[in-house]
């Protein structure tokens, strides 16, 4: 499971560094305007996701379970239905785009020089996700194998496509369209070559609507409408606030946001990473009947969770704000900063519990509380976005995301505990009191570079999160995780040492 986890990261941490040199040269390339019209575009689009209806996690969760019984019949006829649902569902995604063009079209006050290219950009869009339904089924079939390392070989790769693709078009011509010919190359890239390895690891396995089986589309349809539920509250959760501030504020505005949402919405990558192995790691040993290590998975990896949060974390809230000035403009130091804080302070809570917690839950198939949950919380967070974002601006879109965000973690969290048998008290005296102890010493190393050295630019940035990251990794190492009955990391440095003499 590490290694599995561990690739995931790795992915995880090349597309941060991908965005870490896009971002800003596709917001100077394109403008403030330009930037905030093509985000605008792919959160109103992104909304064309819902109609997946989420068979895609359902998918995983099924495709794990004939795996783990060894029935190849089994798993064909959940690949060829799942297959009939998405082409069914991928029109249906394409008829209402087309809907949504007019609204994009006539809601928004989008400059006359951007019209024609935000139009074409629109429809490819919506060609992407229409036809990306399709393309999440060799995914779900190796992480249904726990194929998780091959699978990001291919990603990585993806994500050097992209690098390339966005870097050469937008230096020819940059336009809005070209980006979204981009997001549309890659999908097909990764889609052929994962069906290429599927098809090179298991040749028994097909999709074929010829495998289309009635029962089993409706057990899939039924979970599916579950983690409908969950991914519409998520949507509303992360992908709304853009909306909110084009319609409130103006399109100018947005880019301010999406600069530091970026780092928490890749900071849960980071932790969703986890997540991917998580859930049908959690439906196999249901499954197999072993309580027992479920338990352990969920204390083990929620501590794991915690640390990384809190290491990202408080370098995000105390010098996260500098660095954005320095990685795309001054400009952005306040407003974007303020945002980033604001957020950053509730994933501190949040993201331990999307990233082990909430996907237990989902491999369980106990999915009625998270998926209600974070719809509440979604509409919640659309609802105060909307009434703070007069009085407060940009920090007040941050606030109607955070607050929810909270309360969906903390009633997750006491589900997890109660499904898994394990107390309130005994999840808090593992997971918490040595993970926020251990983060003293690396916030006061933090807040003395910022007050007291007044640290700004790239060298002394990187310089402060070197510093923390030893600080952090000894804290640990000697503390947080010493004599840990699950991840005792001090007792592996002989055998590290030993590895390097040899």
């Amino acid at each position: 499971m590490i290694k599995s986890v561990g690739s995931n990261w790795i992915v995880t941490l090349v597309t941060v560094v991908a965005v870490y040199f896009l971002t800003p040269f596709t917001i100077h390339k394109l403008g403030d305007v330009g930037y905030g019209t093509w985000t605008l575009i792919n959160s109103i689009t992104g909304y064309l996701g819902l109609l997946v209806l989420g068979v895609p996690m359902a998918s995983v969760r099924y495709f794990a379970q004939h795996v783990a019984t060894g029935d190849p019949r089994k798993l064909n006829e959940a690949i060829g239905s799942c297959t009939a649902l998405y082409l069914l569902l991928g029109g249906i995604a394409f008829v209402v785009g087309a809907g949504l063009y007019f609204f994009f079209t006539r809601t928004y006050d989008i400059p006359a020089n951007l019209h024609g290219d935000a139009r074409w950009a629109f429809a490819v869009t919506v060609l992407f996700v229409s036809v990306g339904f399709v393309a999440l089924l060799p995914n779900a079939v190796l992480a249904a194998h726990d194929d998780f390392v091959p699978r990001n070989i291919i990603r990585l790769w993806g994500v050097l496509l992209r690098i390339g693709l966005t870097f050469g078009l937008l230096a020819l011509h940059a336009s809005l369209t070209a980006l979204a010919l981009v997001q549309l190359a890659c999908m097909v890239f990764d889609f052929v070559l994962c069906w290429l390895l599927v098809r090179r690891r298991y040749p028994a396995t097909r999709m074929r609507l010829a495998d289309f089986n009635w029962g089993m589309t409706r057990a899939i349809f039924a979970f599916s409408l579950y983690v409908l539920v969950l991914n519409a509250g998520a949507r509303l959760s992360f992908e709304t606030d853009s909306i909110v501030i084009g319609a409130f504020m103006n399109v100018g505005s947005i880019p301010y946001f999406t600069v530091a949402n970026s780092f928490i919405i890749y900071l849960m990558e980071f932790l969703i990473a986890i997540a991917a192995v998580v859930m049908p790691t959690a439906t196999r040993l249901q499954t197999q009947g072993n309580s027992a290590q479920l338990r352990e998975i969920f204390l083990k990896w929620s501590k794991i969770a915690l640390s990384l949060t809190i290491a990202a974390g408080l370098f995000l809230i105390v010098l996260g704000p500098r660095f954005i000035a320095w990685w795309v403009d001054p400009t952005f130091e306040r407003p974007a900063g303020e945002v980033l804080q604001i957020l950053m302070v509730s994933y501190l809570i949040f993201l331990p519990v999307r990233g082990v917690a909430l996907p237990i839950l989902m491999g369980l198939g106990k999915a009625g509380l998270p998926t209600i949950g974070f719809l509440v919380a979604g509409v919640l967070n659309l609802g105060l976005s909307i009434l703070l974002v007069r009085p407060l601006g940009l920090a007040g879109v941050a606030l109607g995301t955070a607050i929810p965000n909270v309360l969906f973690a903390g009633a997750v969290f006491l589900q997890a505990c109660g499904e898994l048998d394990v107390s309130v008290a005994q999840f808090l005296r593992y997971v918490v009191p040595r993970a926020v102890l251990g983060a003293l010493p690396v916030l006061a190393l933090l807040l003395w570079f910022k007050l007291q050295l007044d640290v700004r630019g790239l060298a002394a940035l990187a310089g402060a999160g070197l510093a923390m990251a030893v600080v952090f990794a000894v804290t640990w190492v000697f503390f947080v995780y010493r004599n840990d009955p699950y991840v005792d990391v001090r007792a592996w440095l002989p055998r590290l040492r030993a590895r390097v003499r040899v």
